[in-house]
């Protein structure tokens, strides 16, 4: 009698162990996603930091949400994101020479101020948040083979229902006989 009970104890819960789990997976692969998704749809640009130079206030292996801005708005003090070569750089503002269209930069944790000037046109605009960590988070999701484990988790997490929904029927089907 007590095997009986246990039998038809677990083949209710299995499935639903099954579906919580599947559920779970799936809910993990979106959020996992969601810093680099829903910024962009708010006019945001994310960028991964990847060297010291604005340590402590932005440490090495952060993500920069950058929203564009008019180079004239631009204040001393600001944290900006702009093109230097084929890499993005991330310093602060030290003056801006409107009448010449350039900012003078420096990164907080360097001595001297950038040796050269930043013209308004590599401006990417000015940094509104940065979150420690999540840099390197989203540079593993965004490469193939973060995304190749995403995918994975997401078909995993679809097979748990799938089998829980099986299991399910086949526990019914027994309830009936």
């Amino acid at each position: 009698m007590t095997g009986k009970l246990l039998a038809g104890k677990s083949r209710k819960l299995l499935p639903g162990l099954c579906s919580m789990l599947g559920t779970l997976l799936i809910l993990a692969v979106i959020a996992a996603f969601l810093p680099l998704t829903v910024p962009r749809l708010l006019g945001y640009e994310a960028y991964e930091v990847i060297s010291g130079s604005m340590e402590p206030e932005i440490p090495v292996g952060s993500v920069i949400y950058v929203k564009a801005a008019e180079p004239e708005m631009i204040s001393e003090g600001d944290i900006i994101a702009f093109w230097r070569r084929d890499s993005v750089i991330t310093h602060r503002v030290v003056e801006n020479h409107q009448s010449d269209g350039e900012f003078i930069t420096k990164g907080d944790a360097n001595s001297q101020e950038d040796m050269t000037p930043v013209p308004y046109g590599d401006l990417l605009g000015r940094v509104k948040l940065h979150i420690p960590v999540l840099g390197t988070v989203m540079a593993i999701l965004a490469g193939g083979t973060g995304k190749i484990y995403a995918a994975l988790l997401a078909v995993w997490g679809v097979m748990l229902h799938i089998l829980a929904g099986i299991l399910k029927a086949s526990g019914e089907r027994k309830n009936e006989r």
